[in-house]
């Protein structure tokens, strides 16, 4: 190894990104986490986490990875609360510039997530986990009996509203055109289902309530009529955007813009590995992102051992062990 190169640098510290950073410090290849300015990924702004194992009566979301962030740094895990600016694949080693530095790495963990997008209303920010949402596996089961809406109109939005009908007496899509992007299929399953209605040609203007959701301003893109509606929770699902700008192009994504894998948590570039909502917008669950986090360590390590790069002295075992 050469000397002043790190091991492995992890860019991202959401379950993904602070799980790869625990089995990564445990296999001692001393990894640097680049946390970001606004470190702990989606669960700093989630209230209640209770589909977390072994948090029989829920935790907190900042509660949540604070203990993971206590966790690798037990394993001396050096995290740095600094944005990546920009990395360099075209050389060995990779070069990561960040918070002002440099660094030289034999490989990566990208672990960045994807940003829900939202109506970008002041209203709505200062509710989300108070009455909104953009996670209905997440966030259901608090609007239990409860009335909700939801905003989109593509496949995410129906299955976001199918899947409140568990628990909500009232499921309402608030859609800005008069016809859905949705497939065919999931149209049906929404149209037929008692508990959903629609209301078309709508956009949400502001979100009603001091400390929690108690309903919506609406408008009407057709006649410009405006009127409010009586809500208990507000789900937004127009789409996510992953987050890897910094990448400037250097790893294959897929049509999505999500970062392509091969075999799991490698990407198109050797020495570059990937986990968590970056690379997955299909589950987008914090104990899924762990998972591949936990994945892409193990990984790392085997390639680094196999390239004759590694100082690890304590092999990834199963379990932890």
């Amino acid at each position: 190894m050469q000397p002043g190169t790190r091991s492995v640098v992890i860019v991202g510290s959401g379950p993904a990104g602070l799980t790869a950073a625990i089995y990564a410090a445990r296999a001692e290849l001393k990894p640097l986490v680049c946390a970001g300015e606004q470190p702990g990924g989606q669960l700093m702004i989630t209230s209640e986490v209770e589909n977390f194992p072994g948090f029989s009566k829920g935790i907190l979301g900042p509660d949540l990875m604070k203990e993971m962030r206590d966790q690798a740094q037990r394993f001396d895990a050096e995290i740095l609360d600094v944005n990546v600016d920009s990395v360099d694949l075209s050389q060995k080693p990779f070069v990561v510039k960040a918070g002002g530095r440099e660094f030289k790495t034999h490989s990566i963990i990208i672990a960045t997530g994807a940003s829900s997008k939202w109506l970008k209303l002041e209203s709505e920010q200062r509710l989300i986990g108070s009455g909104v949402s953009s996670c209905a596996t997440c966030d259901g089961f608090f609007f239990k009996d409860k009335e909700v809406a939801v905003v989109g109109g593509g496949d995410a939005a129906l299955e976001e509203a199918l899947f409140l009908t568990k628990f909500a007496t009232k499921v309402t899509l608030i859609h800005r055109r008069d016809t859905l992007r949705a497939s065919k299929i999931m149209q049906e399953r929404a149209k037929n289902h008692q508990k959903i209605e629609f209301i078309w040609n709508t956009e949400v203007q502001e979100v009603l309530g001091k400390d929690k959701v108690s309903g919506l301003k609406l408008k009407n893109n057709k006649t410009g009529q405006e009127s409010e509606f009586k809500t208990d929770g507000l789900f937004v699902a127009i789409g996510h955007t992953p987050n890897t700008p910094f990448l400037k192009g250097q790893v294959e994504v897929d049509p999505k813009g999500y970062i392509a894998v091969k075999d799991l948590t490698k990407t198109s570039v050797e020495g570059v590995f990937v986990a968590g909502d970056v690379q997955d917008h299909r589950y987008r669950q914090a104990i899924t992102a762990a998972g591949l986090g936990c994945m892409a360590a193990i990984d790392v390590e085997r390639w680094l051992s196999e390239k004759g790069l590694s100082e690890s002295k304590a092999p990834t075992s199963r379990y932890g062990a």
